[in-house]
């Protein structure tokens, strides 16, 4: 379906023979394999509660921290695709599936990291007891909510948006739901996706702390990595380890970016569908070697040859309609009826469950505080949403109508985005002591700080997809200034801003529990809002009011997502969507 004509323009000849660049390949891809083999290696290690779990601020222990908390971010990652994979087409192909899995990804993306591991943490410790591989579950899984929901609504959008014409193509060559998947829906998202992607690696750095620093029922359990790092250095008021760490940090995330990320976004360039603004393909000095080694040469033929043989397996072709299409029909819509009776009965289940839990537990005026509270992190949320749509939607358009400088900037939007607060709250605490400004205020940047990106990685992945067809009718017509920004830029991007602005939305509510509690050595400021409710009371080991700002922060998403966005949403797929 697509075409691969734009596809390594600089194509390096490949050697028939073994040579120093087959050499060079091996040694690199040996090296990243024994560093995870020995990472996952110390996952099993022995562990109990209460045990104490040093944490080195040495500049020696940051590569082995580094590498510790790198295979935690690509774990989450693994099950963040698996999941986008299934459950984000299940909800772009199915109406009905659709209203069910977009409102749960809307919940879900509310809730705080910090109460997903308050009630998944001593599950996993039970779950794999004397072993550290409990908490390390723990923290994977916590990072893997940080990273799936904004990877399965960007690859949702984009495989809702497939152009009609590709799939009466799918339908005239009479592929299967499998092979439609694999040579047309991924293929087409794969740009998106992978922008989408390289966002969700950076936000797990936002919340890496929270992950590995994990303090529960007034336990503290210390994973060894950057985030505990980070946490034990804010602890002890440690400047050099701060510096140490943003060093490593940055060291790690242009690693990743050179070996995985630029190589797949060089990759994803053949599956162009038409051509666009960027004419010239990215270069990557890792396909380069790889396309210079003999050995790899031949293992990606055997890897191609391979995976088309799963694609077109035959189990997965579609060989006409078993079932009588009326008994079909019939047969779905009382399965259809089926399944909603039992999802309204789930439904009325769990809100007695809630309704009765926190009628014995809390009074109604605790209950009006709490959502008084969600109403002051709401207006922080909203006022730095408006705030970064303004700076970076122009930003964005004018960074991706340029090749060199979107290669340019990825990897310093990547690493903008993964800075978690906690690196600021030395800057923050002592500003605001020092000059005396109102917490209130001050702090609120710290919410927008590792979210905002979504935006802007969501506005550069837009334009760059944008026809190189449409900006020549602009340009022909003499469509300029205001004009081009109203009939082009800002209908062109709409979706992906939409998507974006969502996902933000989300983090912000999640960023608030970081931002709202700010500590740097012996001094903490707290600013009024529901993130520094949930941050309290979790390190107080009350579960009651921790589950109570959940539910709440949960309802003002939902709300905010019912009233707000998923109209933006419906309207952006309806008008704006190039088909």
């Amino acid at each position: 379906m697509f075409k691969s004509r734009y596809y390594f323009s600089q194509q390096q000849s490949v050697s028939r023979h073994f040579n120093p660049w087959d050499l060079l390949a091996v040694v690199l891809i040996f090296a990243v394999i024994a560093a995870l083999a020995w990472a996952t290696k110390q996952m099993g290690t022995h562990f109990e509660i209460g045990e104490p779990s040093p944490i080195s601020l040495s500049l020696s222990a940051l590569p082995g921290y580094a590498t510790r908390t790198a295979l935690r971010m690509f774990i989450a990652l693994l099950f963040s695709l698996l999941f986008t994979f299934t459950i984000g087409t299940w909800a772009a192909k199915s109406k009905r599936a659709e209203q069910v899995i977009i409102p749960c990804i809307d919940v879900l993306q509310s809730v705080p990291v910090l109460s997903f591991l308050s009630i998944t943490v001593v599950g996993f410790i039970n779950l794999f007891p004397g072993s550290l591989l409990g908490p390390e579950c723990a923290a994977i899984f916590a990072i893997f909510t940080s990273q799936v929901w904004n990877m399965a609504l960007g690859f949702y959008q984009t495989v809702k948006g497939i152009p009609s014409d590709l799939k009466d193509a799918a339908s005239m060559l009479h592929l299967s739901a499998w092979q439609r998947f694999w040579k047309i829906e991924v293929p087409f998202s794969m740009s998106g996706l992978l922008w989408n992607t390289m966002m969700s690696m950076s936000a797990s750095w936002f919340f890496v702390v929270l992950c590995e620093a994990i303090s529960v029922d007034n336990q503290d359990i210390r994973l060894p990595g950057i985030g505990s790092y980070i946490y034990v250095a804010i602890t002890h008021a440690d400047k050099a380890a701060v510096v140490y760490a943003i060093i490593t940090m940055l060291i790690v995330i242009l690693t990743y970016d050179q070996l995985i990320f630029r190589p797949l976004m060089t990759w994803s360039e053949k599956y162009r569908l038409t051509q666009t603004i960027h004419d010239q393909v990215s270069n990557s000095w890792v396909v380069n070697l790889l396309q210079k080694a003999w050995i790899f040469s031949h293992l990606s033929k055997w890897s191609s040859y391979f995976s088309n043989l799963i694609i077109n397996f035959s189990l997965f072709r579609k060989h006409g309609n078993i079932i009588p299409e009326k008994w079909h029909f019939e047969n779905t819509k009382f399965f259809y009826y089926l399944w909603y009776v039992l999802l309204f009965s789930i439904l009325i289940i769990c809100t007695t469950f809630v309704i009765r839990f926190f009628s014995q537990n809390f009074d109604i005026k605790e209950i009006l505080h709490v959502f008084f509270l969600g109403t002051i992190t709401a207006t922080r949320v909203f006022v730095l949403i408006a705030l970064s749509s303004l700076v970076w939607i122009p930003v964005g358009i004018w960074i991706g109508r340029k090749r060199k400088l979107v290669h340019f900037a990825q990897p310093i939007i990547q690493f903008l985005a993964a800075f978690p607060a906690n690196l600021i709250y030395p800057i923050v605490v002592i500003a605001i002591v020092r000059f005396h400004l109102n917490v209130e205020v001050w702090v609120s940047p710290l919410m927008i700080l590792g979210t905002q990106w979504y935006i802007l990685f969501n506005v550069i992945a837009g334009v760059s997809a944008l026809p190189k067809e449409l900006y020549q009718a602009t340009a022909n017509f003499g469509v300029t200034g205001w004009q081009w920004w109203k009939r082009l830029a800002l209908p062109a991007i709409f979706p992906y801003y939409i998507t974006g602005a969502i996902t933000a939305a989300g983090g912000a509510w999640n960023a608030s529990i970081v931002a709202e509690w700010v500590s740097w050595g012996n001094t903490t400021l707290q600013a009024t809002g529901l993130g520094e409710y949930i941050h309290a009371y979790t390190n107080a080991g009350e579960f009651s009011q921790v589950a109570l700002g959940t539910v709440v922060m949960c309802l003002f998403v939902l709300f905010f997502n019912w009233i707000l966005w998923r109209p933006l949403y419906r309207l952006a797929q309806s008008r704006f969507q190039l088909s």
